[in-house]
């Protein structure tokens, strides 16, 4: 059974690593008619990013980890601050998450999961029970990296979230894995500020990750501290770095 939940939580590692450009590109049609609101690119930031892993059915396997992130002259770089919990969890899914991305990101194949024509086909979906203007996302390849599902805009044309199911499943295991991606505007650049990964795994059940952005820069400019926040950051704290519950 152990194995099956490190398998679990491993699966969200690759699904939770999120492009670096939160805003489209509205230069190009068919972006331009559905997303009105331009945003300036993403192109440097330092934020303190906390994780949380965890499952429906054992707190046995629940991680934690807290660390700096840092986009700058187009290179990711992180330092983990503190982390407890799961080593396994820890090791395999949440310092993997950052792992992937600086590889994702410092590789160059960062433009691969980004809201372009290149990645996906959009289309008007109409409005939410809210009334928030809808984009329907259609991937153009089946890629881990792409959402298939929509985008939800603000009456301002501003992204505000992206959500739905991945375009591609990452193993047999897996029978379905939702996203949500929140985004909000720091000055005038639209950034990603929370990811919400679930994962229903075959004959073990659903494991969750969840991650939270604190944004203390952004293109060079101090964020103050009224612009900050992070809603939907994990229950509890890092901490400081704390033993195994792996039961070795």
């Amino acid at each position: 059974m152990r194995a099956k939940w490190v398998i679990a939580f491993t699966l969200l590692a690759g699904a939770a690593v999120i492009p670096v450009a939160a805003t489209p590109d509205v230069s190009e049609n068919p972006i331009t008619r559905l997303f009105s609101h331009a945003e300036q690119p993403l192109r440097q930031y330092r934020a303190l990013r906390r994780m949380h892993a965890s499952s429906e059915k054992t707190t046995k396997y629940d991680a934690w980890l807290d660390a700096w992130t840092e986009l700058k002259d187009g290179r990711f770089s992180y330092q983990i601050v503190s982390e407890r919990g799961s080593d396994t969890v820890r090791s395999k899914v949440l310092r993997a998450v950052l792992e992937r991305e600086e590889a994702l990101i410092n590789g160059g194949d960062g433009p691969k999961g980004e809201l372009t024509p290149a990645n996906y086909d959009f289309s008007e979906g109409g409005h939410d029970t809210d009334g928030s203007r809808v984009v329907q996302l259609k991937p153009r390849r089946n890629d881990i990296l792409l959402v298939d599902g929509r985008a939800v805009l603000n009456d301002r044309g501003e992204l505000v979230r992206v959500e739905g199911k991945l375009a591609k499943n990452p193993s047999f295991w897996t029978s379905l894995v939702s996203v949500i991606r929140r985004y909000a505007r720091i000055g005038d650049v639209r950034v990603p500020i929370a990811v919400e990964t679930t994962a229903k795994i075959k004959f073990v059940g659903t494991a969750q990750l969840t991650v939270a952005y604190d944004y203390h820069s952004v293109n060079g400019r101090p964020v103050a501290l009224s612009e900050r926040s992070s809603p939907t950051a994990p229950a509890r704290s890092a901490g400081q770095s704390g033993s195994s519950d792996d039961g070795k």
